[in-house]
């Protein structure tokens, strides 16, 4: 290279910045860009920037799912070399076969839980109907009431009312 074409290079890198170079693609179509660690106008160095130009998206509309986990990993940092497509696949692939297996096993666990209650190993679970919370002044009832209605057996927190009691008209 000529001298005038290493300082014309020199003086775009200290105050244009490097050239973003590009890393790779994925099967979504998104590319992946890094910028390279340089010095800046001022003298600082700048470190090494990675960064991804999404496909048909706004600014911040991400979604889970959107970029492959691999190629992440490598934006954030947490790994050297980009991934290859080789690679994507088959964790993509092994990530499928995970989710086939946990989908068998709890199947399996579905029925064997049927069978053990079937059975009478285990007791079912009891379901509860929620009315209110017991605390509440009136606990599921439209009104209270001043006849003590309630058995030990159908007890109602707030169910009842002292007779003379005006707490009802006090609010």
């Amino acid at each position: 290279m000529s001298r005038a074409w290493q300082a014309l290079r020199a003086l775009r890198l200290r105050f244009v910045g490097p050239a973003k170079e590009l890393v790779g693609t994925d099967q979504f179509g998104n590319k992946y860009y890094r910028l390279p660690k340089h010095e800046g106008r001022a003298g600082q160095i700048i470190p090494e920037r990675r960064f991804v130009e999404a496909v048909n998206r706004e600014a911040h509309q991400y979604q889970m799912g959107d970029f492959p986990a691999e190629w992440e990993a490598w934006i954030r940092k947490k790994r050297e070399d980009p991934p290859t497509i080789e690679e994507i696949l088959r964790n993509e692939n092994y990530r499928e076969e995970m989710k086939q297996k946990v989908k068998d096993v709890s199947e399996k666990d579905k029925l064997l839980q049927a069978k053990e209650y079937k059975e009478g190993l285990v007791a079912e679970p009891s379901h509860t109907q929620v009315k209110g919370h017991a605390s509440a002044p009136y606990y599921g009832k439209k009104e209270p009431s001043q006849d003590p209605t309630s058995t030990a057996n159908t007890f109602q927190p707030g169910a009842w009312m002292p007779p003379g009691s005006d707490s009802s008209q006090n609010k």
